[in-house]
């Protein structure tokens, strides 16, 4: 019997140094060998966000050992290795280089198949590392870099059905957290933070909340914050104001993600559709509890990756090229990094165009 392919993943984009090992199964659902994740908040700590010439020196630092321990982990030798899949973009280009040039050089050293994978693609199939997910469905990509409702119609097919103008949600919840003092990675611990406030006490905007389809825009609701933190003076108003904010993007993602499923079976038909929704945000329990209610709501079935798959991580990376790898789609040794790719090439980048909506 032939043995099923083994991909090995890697992860540069950001602050994560990662690095993953799956395999094929006759079940259609991967096993995850070893997925390794290396994260540097102790670097970029004191300064309150990632510093991209630390990150990608990190990386360079660390993306050996990773890879040691990920192929150790896994018990897995090289020549047994089907294919090697690296994130190409988006994200940091300093940082997308060092994991793109490691991987094409192991690629290179092995003599199997290179293969780029967009880190967005990474997290719009991550749930398929554990479900058998059929397409097509409706992802919500909310992380630190990126907000969109995507239509997935099936691998490289993707419709854009709306984002964010200005902030995506992950960096507006590391915003609001730094503004609140809470130290660095402050989103994932506002909603803690949040649970010691009144949801009630502070009365915040929803922009674009009645237009605009399902585009979002977070920029005015951190400016309002902004100006209130200026003049909250107890610990406990910073408790409310936590609780306020999360509340308010629970009230703004359940309105917009109903219209999300309104665009979306515009163009599918079926009765019954999977929601995914993906992304380190993701793993907030109060936004998984509102879009579970919308899901129900709408007869949509919702799906998240495991809590350890949110973040980013080579696993999902893996997955991509192991889809890839199976349809044939591989890349050449000079495929260069992309710092803004889209997952719908007919999408323009919205952030920043002063968009009309």
């Amino acid at each position: 019997m032939t043995e099923k392919p083994i991909i090995l993943g890697i992860e540069t984009s950001c602050d994560e140094t990662a690095v993953s090992l799956i395999q094929d199964s006759n079940s259609g659902i991967p096993k995850i060998l070893s997925n390794i994740v290396s994260s540097q908040f102790d670097i970029h700590t004191e300064f309150g966000g990632v510093v991209p010439e630390l990150a990608a020196r990190s990386h360079v630092e660390k993306i050996d050992l990773i890879a040691k321990k990920a192929i150790k982990e896994s018990e897995v030798n090289l020549d047994k290795v089907s294919a090697i899949a690296a994130t190409a973009g988006p994200g940091l280009i300093v940082c997308l280089t060092v994991g793109l040039s490691f991987g094409k050089a192991l690629a290179s050293s092995l003599d199997i198949p290179f293969i780029g994978v967009n880190h967005l693609e990474g997290h719009a199939l991550s749930p398929k590392l554990h479900s058998k997910l059929e397409y097509p469905y409706l992802l919500l990509l909310i992380s630190g870099g990126h907000s969109q409702y995507l239509s997935v119609n099936g691998l490289g097919d993707y419709k854009r059905l709306g984002t964010t103008i200005d902030d995506a949600l992950g960096e507006a919840f590391d915003k609001i957290a730094k503004l609140l003092g809470i130290e660095f990675p402050g989103g994932p611990k506002l909603e803690k933070f949040a649970k010691k406030g009144d949801s009630h006490k502070f009365e915040l905007p929803k922009p674009i909340i009645n237009k605009g389809g399902c585009n979002l825009s977070f920029a005015g609701l951190k400016t309002a914050i902004l100006r209130i933190t200026q003049k909250i003076k107890t610990e406990q108003e910073k408790f409310d104001l936590a609780a306020s904010f999360q509340k308010t993007i629970e009230e703004i993602l359940y309105i917009k993600t109903k219209v999300a499923f309104e665009e979306f079976r515009k163009i599918n038909s079926q009765d019954k559709s999977s929601f995914v929704v993906a992304g380190g945000v993701a793993a907030n329990k109060g936004i998984r509890e509102i879009l579970i209610k919308v899901s129900k709501e709408n007869n949509f079935d919702p799906i998240f990756p495991d809590l350890k798959l949110c973040g980013d991580n080579a696993a999902m990376i893996a997955m991509v090229g192991l889809e890839k790898f199976k349809a044939k789609k591989f890349d050449s040794l000079d495929l260069p990094a992309n710092p803004r790719l889209p997952l719908d090439e007919n999408a323009k980048f919205l952030k920043g165009a002063g968009v009309k909506i």
